[in-house]
C-alpha cells in the first residue's frame, strides 16, 4: 500500500509532537521594582494590621488573628478553611502571585500512599493525580509516608495541598515540575529525597517517556513558570532542597522551613544559560534553619527579591550568586556563624571584584547578628541608592515572629489555622 509524502509527514509530526516537551513561556515583568514595590505594601498593611488588632485585644479582651504576614493572614484566621481550600490560591505575593495551580477544577482526595506505579498509577494514588490533564486541587485523606519509585513529574494546574493531614514525600524520588506552569505545592514534608531515573515515567494520561537520572532535589522547577512552593518543611536532600533552572520563572518561595542540608537553592542553570536572565523569583518568610551550609539562595543571571527572611544557620554564607544577578535583600535577620571566617552574608562567585562591583546586590533594613556583614555592589553599593529609592525597608525586627509558624502547619478542621 503507497502512503502520500504529505500523509507521512503528518504522521511523523504526530508522533514527535508527543516525545517533544511543551516549553512554557512566560515574559518577565518589565520593571521588577514595581512587584517588589507590591510586596512591601502588602507587607506594611499586614503589619499595620497586626498593630491594630493587638491594640483592639488589649482594649477590648478578645483574642485576634494577624500575624503580619501577609500570605497567611489572607486564609489562615479563616475557621472554615478546610471548605475554602481553593481560596488559598488568592494568597500568593511576589513574583509567583498569579500561580493558580488547581483553582478552578475539582478537588482530588489521594487516600492510597503506596502502590507507586511510575508508568501506570493506581487511582486514588498521589501520582494519578499530578499526571491528570485538567486542573486539580489535591488533598489527603489521612496521614501518609509517600515513597516514590520515580520523579514525581507533574502536569499544569495543580495543587498539592497537604493541610489537615501530615504528609511526607520521603526516603525516594521527590518533585519534578517540568515545562510546565501555574503549580502551587503547600503544607507538604519534604526530605530525604533520592536520585532516580534510567527509567519509564508517566507525565500525562496519554504518554510516558524514559527518564536519565535526576539529581535527587526535593522540588525541580525546570523550564516551568508561576510556581508556588508555600509552608513545606524540607531537610536532607540528594541535591538541592528547591532549586529552579532552564528559563523557569514568575516563581514564589515563601513561607518553609529548611534544615540540614548543603546546597539548598540554585536559582539559574549556568553561567552560560541566557535565558535564565528572565528568571524572577521573590523569596519570602522563610527560615533557614539548623544544619544549612550553602545556597540560600545561589543565583544567576535573573531578578531576586529576598524578603523577611530568617537565616539563623549557614556554615559558608548565605546568599550568593555569579554572572550578574540582581539581588534585591530587604528586612531579613542574618544571624552568623561564629566562625569568625564565615560571617558574610554574601558570596560573589566565579569573578573577580574589578567584574562583581557592578552587579547590582542591596541590602535594606537587613538586620546583621553576631558580626555577620553583606557586601552590597553595584548600584546597591551606592550611599545615594537608599535615599533614591522609592522602596522602603521591611520592619526586621518582626522577623522571628512572622517565621515562627513557617514549614508544614498542623491545621486542625473547624479551627484557624
Amino acid at each position: 500500500m503507497m502512503i502520500s509524502r504529505s500523509i507521512l509527514f503528518s504522521l511523523v509530526f504526530l508522533v514527535f509532537s508527543f516525545l517533544i516537551p511543551t516549553f512554557i513561556s512566560s515574559s518577565p515583568v518589565q520593571d521588577p521594582e514595581l512587584v517588589v514595590q507590591e510586596v512591601n505594601r502588602q507587607i506594611n498593611a499586614s503589619i499595620a494590621r497586626r498593630s491594630l488588632l493587638a491594640s483592639d485585644r488589649r482594649n477590648l479582651g478578645y483574642l485576634s488573628c494577624g500575624s503580619g504576614n501577609p500570605i497567611d493572614d489572607c486564609w489562615r484566621c479563616d475557621p472554615n478553611w478546610e471548605q475554602n481550600r481553593q481560596k488559598l490560591a488568592d494568597c500568593a505575593i511576589g513574583f509567583g502571585k498569579n500561580a493558580i495551580g488547581g483553582r478552578d477544577g475539582k478537588i482530588y482526595v489521594v487516600d492510597d500512599s503506596g502502590n507507586d506505579d511510575p508508568v501506570n498509577p493506581k487511582p486514588g494514588t498521589l501520582r494519578h493525580a499530578v499526571i491528570q490533564d485538567e486542573p486539580l486541587w489535591i488533598i489527603f485523606a489521612k496521614d501518609m509516608i509517600i515513597t516514590l519509585k520515580e520523579e514525581l513529574i507533574m502536569n499544569s494546574y495543580k495543587t498539592i495541598d497537604g493541610r489537615g493531614a501530615s504528609v511526607h514525600i520521603a526516603n525516594g524520588p521527590c518533585i519534578t515540575i517540568q515545562y510546565v506552569t501555574n503549580v502551587i505545592i503547600h503544607g507538604i514534608n519534604i526530605h530525604d529525597c533520592k536520585q532516580g531515573g534510567n527509567a519509564m515515567v508517566r507525565d500525562s494520561p496519554r504518554h510516558y517517556g524514559w527518564r536519565t537520572v535526576s539529581d535527587g532535589d526535593g522540588v525541580s522547577i525546570f523550564g516551568g513558570a508561576h510556581i508556588w512552593v508555600d509552608h513545606c518543611s524540607l531537610s536532607n536532600c540528594n541535591d538541592g532542597l528547591i532549586d529552579a533552572i532552564h528559563g523557569s520563572t514568575a516563581i514564589t518561595i515563601s513561607n518553609n522551613y529548611m534544615t540540614h542540608h548543603d546546597k539548598v537553592m540554585l536559582l539559574g542553570h549556568s553561567d552560560e544559560y541566557t535565558q535564565d536572565k528572565n528568571m524572577q523569583v521573590t523569596i519570602a518568610f522563610n527560615h533557614f534553619g539548623e544544619g544549612l551550609v550553602q545556597r540560600m539562595p545561589r543565583c544567576r543571571l535573573g531578578y531576586f527579591h529576598v524578603v523577611n527572611n530568617d537565616y539563623t544557620h549557614w556554615e559558608m554564607y548565605a546568599i550568593g550568586g555569579s554572572a550578574n544577578p540582581t539581588i534585591n535583600s530587604q528586612g531579613n535577620r542574618f544571624v552568623a556563624p561564629n566562625d569568625r571566617f564565615s560571617k558574610e552574608v554574601t558570596k560573589h562567585e566565579d569573578a573577580a571584584e574589578s567584574e562583581w562591583k557592578n552587579w547590582n546586590w542591596r541590602s535594606e533594613g537587613d538586620m546583621l547578628v553576631n558580626g555577620a556583614f553583606f557586601t552590597a555592589s553595584g548600584a546597591g553599593a551606592s550611599s545615594s541608592y537608599a535615599r533614591a529609592s522609592s522602596l522602603s525597608a521591611r520592619p526586621s525586627s518582626l522577623v522571628a515572629s512572622i517565621t515562627t509558624s513557617s514549614g508544614a502547619l498542623l491545621c486542625k478542621k473547624g479551627s484557624p489555622c
